[in-house]
């Protein structure tokens, strides 16, 4: 596996934008390409591309690994039909790997293990249509850990990010286990972080906050780690960083550790006594309300000038379904549970409060009715 992997969720311009940006991909030396059903025209297109690649370049299209994905739910019949329908597309006649696509709750794990997705996942590697089968999951660490220990994927996507760890010490058992760890979008929902802001550049130097973020999740040993890419042009990092698949030197190591703990300081202190840890020692809230994670988006904003990035965020709460949290700030009661629970002592209530008034938008006046 190449150190990226292509992810195909923005080459959506035409079957010829997914096309250059294939070429570009293969030509910075990335040999795994994801989609999805999902990603609107995407399997279209890159089944058009790869077949263009077939005719010019069979070895170099037969070196490519290809990952689908499909969402949990539907019965074997039509998950059947799906995944056909999905091999048609891309013009191939197996897939090297199908994850379940959003395994983000126990109803989509028992899906998985126990239902129609068990008999749908088996039939799939049975007929010899796809190589292995894994997952990828917005979900808690508790569910993650459940399909992980399953014993029944081979290798799983995750949202591991240098601004929020929290799923770390998974990937670190799975990679242990011997089981493949993907990182989903580690520039945009890792901080939209090919247009830093100012202090965040300057925090993470002598690194681009980007390579800063992609250098610490190679050095936690991640396996590949996802690019998406609208344009040639967007693959720069991987061109750039084609030296990194290698573990850090202890020079290299060194200048990393001390670039990481310059962006924590610089962190702590615009944030002074306000900073949430992340311990996770407040929950569970009795109103559901997700604490750090709230909390962590007005760390982003208040110490490292990410506020764009933590308002966008702030403000999908409750618009995602099962891919992102519920319930933002407002539904604080200020019931003072979680205070006796806090180990710095945080005035949970009033900075939950204090995050609301920073990140929330205003209601949109809608152009009709």
């Amino acid at each position: 596996m190449s150190l990226f992997t292509l992810g195909t969720m923005r080459a959506l311009d035409s079957p010829q934008a997914m096309e250059a940006v294939l070429v570009a991909a293969l030509a910075a030396g990335i040999n795994h390409i994801e989609t999805a059903p999902a990603y609107g025209p995407a399997e279209a297109f890159l089944g058009r591309a790869l077949g263009r690649l077939g005719e010019r370049d069979p070895a170099g299209r037969a070196a490519l690994v290809l990952t689908s994905k499909l969402l949990p739910g539907p019965e074997l019949q039509e998950g059947q039909a799906q995944l056909r329908a999905c091999l048609k597309r891309l013009g191939v006649h197996r897939l090297d790997n199908l994850a379940v696509h959003g395994l983000n709750r126990p109803e989509h794990l028992a899906w998985a293990l126990a239902g129609p997705g068990a008999e749908l996942l088996a039939w799939a590697q049975g007929e010899g249509l796809v190589g292995q089968v894994g997952f990828s999951s917005h979900g808690d660490a508790d569910l993650i850990a459940a399909a992980l220990e399953s014993g029944r994927f081979g290798f799983c996507s995750l949202h591991l990010h240098l601004f929020d760890q929290e799923r770390l010490p998974l990937a670190h058992s799975a990679l242990a286990a011997g089981i493949g760890v993907m990182a989903i979008s580690p520039a945009d929902k890792g901080g939209r972080l090919y247009a830093p802001p100012a202090e965040l550049s300057a925090d993470c130097a002598p690194f681009a906050p980007l390579e800063l973020a992609y250098r610490f999740l190679l050095a936690e040993g991640i396996s590949t780690l996802t690019l998406g890419a609208a344009r040639p042009e967007d693959l720069s990092w991987a061109v750039r960083l084609a030296d990194a698949a290698a573990p850090p030197t202890a020079a290299e190591r060194q200048v990393l550790e001390a670039a990481l703990a310059r962006l924590e300081a610089a962190g702590k202190a615009r944030l002074g006594v306000d900073r949430c840890g992340q311990c996770r020692q407040c929950l569970p809230c009795p109103n559901g309300v997700p604490i750090p994670a709230l909390l962590r988006l007005r760390n982003l904003a208040l110490g490292h000038g990410m506020e764009p990035f933590a308002a966008e965020r702030y403000n999908l709460i409750g618009r995602a379904g099962h891919w992102w949290e519920q319930l933002d700030a407002s539904a604080c009661g200020r019931c003072g549970d979680c205070l006796p629970r806090c180990p710095l002592q945080l005035a949970i209530p009033e900075l939950l409060a204090d995050t609301h008034r920073r990140l929330a938008a205003a209601p949109r006046r809608r152009l009709w009715g």
